[in-house]
């Protein structure tokens, strides 16, 4: 991919279009824990921002990149933390971490014959950079706090709309440690958790 990128890179200024515009979408995620002291439900949240994209004509080649803002959304049932930390009385929490989301993707538009105006399906690989800027406290009995950079990696597949629109989706799964617990008892076992999340959004690109 590294070979490919810098490729991509020596013809882009000759021959690569760029487009730029707005990218909205919802996101189911779900955080993956290594204790069965928090069991982790699929919650629902929001990401927007701007997108950019390169691309290659002809071959269909091309790498996207945006900054959002995304808001994932957690809900998880404890079964061992104190009365300060559950927030409904049924040992049910639901938390919010707020990210600024850096994706960036190689991308392969299949070029359809007759129908490439009308319709092109494209696929995407590649990282995703989640900064933590609000939301860092998660249970404060146990020191777990949410890591100040998050590192995924996605695969997705959408379809282009007449040349402008963009709507796909994606998978996303962590590399490191979204979740991790500092400074508790010798005796607890470490509790860490790795992000996994499906997108889906939509670009409107110029």
């Amino acid at each position: 991919m590294a070979v490919l990128a810098l490729a991509l890179a020596a013809v882009v200024p000759a021959q690569a279009q760029f487009r730029i515009g707005p990218r909205v979408g919802v996101a189911v995620n779900k955080f993956s824990f290594n204790k069965e002291l928090l069991n982790s439900d699929n919650r629902a949240g929001f990401t927007g921002g701007l997108m950019v994209e390169f691309t290659v004509p002809i071959v269909g080649i091309g790498l996207d990149a945006s900054v959002m803002y995304a808001r994932r959304s957690l809900s998880h049932t404890v079964t061992a933390l104190d009365n300060e930390d559950i927030a409904d009385g049924n040992n049910t929490i639901s938390k919010h971490l707020d990210y600024i989301d850096i994706p960036v993707n190689l991308k392969y538009k299949l070029g359809l014959p007759v129908l490439s105006k009308i319709v092109k399906p494209y696929f995407t690989t590649g990282p995703d950079f989640a900064f933590l800027v609000s939301g860092k406290n998660i249970y404060k009995n146990f020191n777990l706090k949410g890591r100040s950079c998050d590192i995924s990696w996605n695969f997705g597949f959408g379809l282009e709309l007449l040349n402008h629109l963009q709507v796909g989706a994606n998978y996303g799964f962590g590399i490191n440690k979204a979740i991790k617990n500092t400074g508790i008892a010798s005796n607890v076992q470490p509790i860490e958790g790795k992000s996994r999340c499906w997108t889906i959004t939509a670009a409107y690109l110029f």
